[in-house]
């Protein structure tokens, strides 16, 4: 094997290279002094990275910091249906459409758990639905409350589980009541 520059070989070989007297001489380098690095560097202006915060649709004003997370592909926010059953609980518990944020991760493919919950900051949160859980979110437990950071949240059915299933709805009230 043939190679213009012998630290090339660290990467391809595992055991260690060692050079003969007569070719140290044509592989040795001189490193160019400290101070001229560190002018170099000064001298190359640095530009900051701004990063763009992500823009998302959702349905509702997020006045009291209740995020609700769905998974509709193919819709704005959520089934006529399933949207009247979710405003309908909501209303019992004290919750008008401008108090949440209903966001449809469906529509939002790049989003993850952290671009989230820094756009919304909620003190609750409500997945309904594996589907509906975005990524690199912490591990919950289904219908089980927990406090991840500053909110807490609750993993629970999706509508199309809980509409075929009293026993569902019976569980997810009975959790929506305490959240």
């Amino acid at each position: 094997m043939k190679t213009e520059n012998p630290t090339a070989l660290h990467f391809i070989m595992q055991d260690d290279i060692f050079l003969l007297n007569q070719d140290r001489a044509a592989y040795t380098f001189e490193a160019e002094p400290a101070e001229q690095a560190i002018e170099q560097e000064e001298a190359q202006p640095v530009t900051p990275v701004q990063t763009k915060q992500p823009e998302f649709n959702y349905l509702g004003g997020n006045k009291k910091n209740f995020l609700i997370t769905v998974h509709y592909p193919g819709i704005d926010f959520m089934e006529e249906s399933h949207l009247t059953a979710l405003q309908n609980t909501l209303k019992r518990l004290g919750f008008e459409k401008e108090d949440i944020a209903i966001l449809n991760l469906a529509a939002h493919e790049g989003a993850d758990h952290e671009m989230i919950i820094s756009y919304f900051k909620p003190q609750k949160l409500l997945l309904m639905g594996k589907n509906a859980l975005p990524p690199y979110i912490p591990a919950l437990k289904l219908n089980e409350q927990q406090i991840n950071g500053n909110y807490k949240a609750l993993f629970t059915f999706s509508f199309d589980e809980m509409m075929d299933s009293n026993d569902y709805k019976k569980i997810f009230w009975e959790q929506m009541k305490i959240l």
